[in-house]
């Protein structure tokens, strides 16, 4: 039997923690796990066996870093064969009569992508895709994703396995302790675009235990069309006398366990600490369980790299401001490759409220493949607001697509045959919500019964492609009545018929209503008000436009949309009738943001040239130090505490920092030139632990400290404690950091502790990393934990004061 069949009606058990269990056997601090599989093939077949004897049906292999970054490929190709080859080893020779299957086992490269990181995503997609090529090769059942904390490396290993296979893909995420990835998604987001891209199972593993990930759990249960999986560890991992175990016991893990099976998850297992007994116990308390039923939610919905966005009673604002058409400024950026200028276009829509910001770079003078791949990237960087690709160009589409960061909305299809062959298979692929013109091979039609008969046509035609009409959202193309009195008429009775016979959402540009008119605003806000009483789910519009954001915020007061009437106080408190016809809009409250300077709202607000030009200008007639003192690190302390406070994700936050290490660039040539100087702090030395390839958590702590003036010596990966310690003695450091990801690599961090603290002992050890507590650092000799990057700045910056 498949697996994808065995899913259909039951329950798949998976197994629990490998690390656990090869420690006991005597895998050692930076040895690397994936080499027992041809080293020491005996003991994987051992452990593996014993998890299916307890009743497991999908064994992963033994594989979980291995890829070419960490083996050179013909090792990977003996590693892989050999994981695979003890996994069906481990089958054959177990007593349990249980359906049982094999899944390669993929996990995080340790690298983080560009624009956070140095690692492009086409680099990230072709690692995964050699490692899912080795596993189709020794015959795996499935690909199994896991432990992934960032949604772009996620969607990168998704991407390699759809392309290098047509193997079943699995994917499992781990949430920190607020419920979100480290780079800020939301389990909506991440069911947006990983159903979007055709994932057959997902879910949650790793980071804690079952009680504490259940809430996330739930809101993947109530979001998720397929199956949803949790694999969670038992609880959080402590030091006994040298040895690390966990928190939650098997009984009182089964039984967190087989509340949330009862609710609805259809794939269970273990990750850190949970052992065979942990398996066997949840087996025997879920084994007569009816399955919960796995539901289409039929949810329409777009997501950024943060949130997703859904389409249902109350209207969605889409800024149409990123698009050449009728605006000289934005063609001269473009032409002149003036990134800043686009991505200021962008951040203030998002400050005026909008929801989905439109993107559309197409001018005939410039390559808009690159153009708008480059301007999407780049909006993702700085702003959190999911994007609308808005082109004519399949291959602009496709790249564009490829590399975004989410479920994206596309703009547009047609009823063109030839149109839905091209742009139908890029919406399969990459997933997406899909807007579709009311238009055909005989153009627009003049009546609203025309549009729909379109409209049936292409849900129909997408149909075929595997694509359901709740990524469908029709356009019924507002036609201006200056050339046509009947054109409103004609687009909102399309509307009204597509939303309440076909049950779709709908989208307009409403103001191509008014074209040819004077005061184009009053028409456009009255239309529409129309519009959205007959259904309209969208309007891509103008929210600098008074009228525009007046119709928005009253309508949803008036249709029980708007709690309170809070949004409408908000906007009517901050509102300055308009001297002029047409004048901006103010924003609400809510949104704003006072800055001291340019130079401050450019470092929070990441655009790292205009950092660096106002930094250059400043530097004119400003001292390197004041600008330090009173422009850049204020500004690193907004974001910092908005990070704290989780009003700011990680991606903003590096963002930040890359913005003022642009400016710092500049006031470092100034110094060059005897122009000033600003005071260094004190050094600090950053490794990750031996054994250990993980570095995301270290390079933005790097990053950080860096920009609040230490001298940071980075040692790298894999690094000895002997290493460290030869380091801190050389600068007579008074901190080093230390990151560990994985629980097989603790036991090396605190040997480094302890040669620090016995060689150097003026030297304070800031401890960090997934797998870490307060009470873990406490217990193996830290003298700080610092959860995230933020707490380790502020801890240096204590130290550092207390220096002088």
């Amino acid at each position: 039997m498949k697996l994808l069949d065995y899913l259909k009606n039951n329950l798949l058990y998976l197994d629990g923690g490998m690390g656990t269990l090869l420690q006991a056997e005597g895998l050692q601090p930076g040895e690397h796990p994936e080499r027992w599989n041809y080293e020491h093939p005996e003991v994987i077949v051992k452990l593996q066996k014993m998890y299916f004897d307890a009743g497991t049906n999908l064994i992963i292999s033994n594989t979980f870093g291995a890829n070419v970054l960490h083996f050179e490929l013909e090792e990977l190709d003996k590693i892989v064969k050999h994981a695979l080859e003890n996994a069906r080893t481990a089958a054959a020779e177990s007593t349990g009569t249980q359906e049982k299957f094999v899944a390669l086992d993929i996990g995080p490269t340790g690298r983080l992508l560009k624009p956070y990181g140095d690692f492009d995503f086409e680099e990230a997609v072709a690692v995964f895709a050699e490692t899912v090529k080795l596993g189709v090769k020794y015959g795996a059942d499935a690909i199994f994703i896991e432990t992934m904390n960032d949604s772009y490396e996620t969607k990168a290993a998704l991407l390699a396995a759809k392309e290098s296979s047509d193997l079943p893909v699995l994917v499992s995420n781990a949430y920190s302790e607020d419920g979100k990835l480290m780079t800020g998604a939301s389990p909506a987001a991440m069911v947006a675009m990983l159903e979007g891209m055709g994932a057959d199972a997902i879910g949650v593993n790793c980071s804690l235990g079952p009680k504490a990930l259940a809430p996330i759990v739930e809101q993947y249960l109530e979001k998720a069309s397929v199956p949803v999986l949790l694999k969670p560890n038992a609880g959080l991992p402590r030091d006994v006398d040298g040895k690390t175990v966990f928190d939650v016991l098997p009984d009182e893990f089964s039984d967190d366990v087989a509340e949330l099976v009862k609710k609805g998850v259809r794939i269970c297992g273990g990750c850190c600490g949970t052992t065979p007994d942990y398996i066997r116990a949840t087996v025997a308390k879920t084994k007569d369980l009816t399955p919960v039923e796995v539901t289409k939610k039929n949810i329409t919905c777009v997501s950024s790299y943060t949130h997703a966005v859904e389409f249902g009673a109350s209207p969605i604002l889409i800024g149409e401001r990123i698009n050449p058409t009728g605006k000289k400024r934005f063609k001269q950026a473009l032409v002149e490759n003036d990134i800043d200028y686009i991505l200021n276009e962008g951040l203030a829509q998002q400050e005026k409220g909008v929801h989905i910001l439109d993107v559309n770079v197409g001018l005939p003078e410039i390559d808009e493949v690159e153009m708008l791949k480059k301007v999407s990237f780049e909006l993702q960087a700085i702003i959190d607001l999911p994007l609308q690709i808005d082109t004519t160009d399949v291959a602009a589409m496709e790249q564009a697509l490829r590399r975004y960061n989410g479920k994206a909305m596309i703009n547009s299809v047609n009823g063109k045959e030839e149109n839905m062959k091209a742009i139908f298979p890029l919406v399969k692929k990459y997933g997406g919500l899909v807007v579709a013109l009311t238009l055909d091979e005989n153009g627009i039609p003049d009546t609203a019964a025309e549009r729909v008969a379109i409209a049936e046509k292409i849900l129909k035609t997408a149909e075929s492609y595997g694509i359901e009409k709740k990524d469908i959202i029709f356009d019924t193309l507002a036609m201006a009545i200056s050339a046509d009195p009947n054109a409103a008429f004609a687009t909102v009775n399309s509307l009204k018929e597509i939303k309440e016979r076909l049950g779709c959402h709908t989208s307009l540009g409403v103001s191509n209503i008014s074209f040819g008119l004077p005061n184009r605003d009053f028409v456009t806000s009255t239309f529409f008000v129309m519009a959205l009483e007959n259904g309209l789910s969208a309007a891509i519009m103008n929210p600098h436009s008074a009228d525009m954001m007046k119709t928005y915020y009253a309508y949803r007061a008036l249709h029980g949309y708007d709690e309170n009437c809070a949004d409408y106080i908000n906007f009517a408190s901050n509102f300055v009738p308009a001297a002029t016809a047409g004048a901006a809009a103010p924003q609400p409250a809510a949104t704003q943001q006072e800055f001291k300077s340019a130079l401050q709202k450019a470092v929070v607000k990441g655009l790292k040239e205009q950092a660096g030009e106002l930094t250059a200008k400043l530097l004119e007639e400003t001292a390197p130090l004041e600008i330090v003192q009173n422009e850049i690190i204020p500004a690193l302390d907004i974001v910092g505490k908005g990070y704290e406070a989780k009003t700011v994700y990680l991606p903003q936050l590096l963002m930040a920092a890359e913005a003022a290490k642009s400016a710092f660039e500049k006031i470092k040539a100034a110094m060059s030139t005897g122009n000033g100087g600003t005071a260094a702090k004190c050094s600090f030395v950053l490794a990750t632990v031996k054994g250990d390839i993980h570095d995301i958590g270290k390079n933005i702590v790097k990053l950080l400290l860096e920009n609040y003036g230490f001298d940071v010596v980075d040692l790298g990966r894999d690094v000895a404690p002997e290493l460290v310690l030869e380091e801190v003695k050389k600068l007579h450091a008074p901190m080093c950091g230390l990151s560990a990801l994985m629980t097989t690599t603790v036991p090396a961090m605190e040997e480094t502790i302890k040669l620090v603290h016995a060689e150097a002992p003026w030297c304070k050890v800031v401890v960090g990393g997934a797998v870490l507590t307060q009470d873990y650092a406490d217990r193996i000799g830290a003298d700080k934990y610092a959860k995230d990057a933020m707490e380790a700045v502020r801890y240096a910056d204590e130290v550092n004061a207390s220096l002088k």
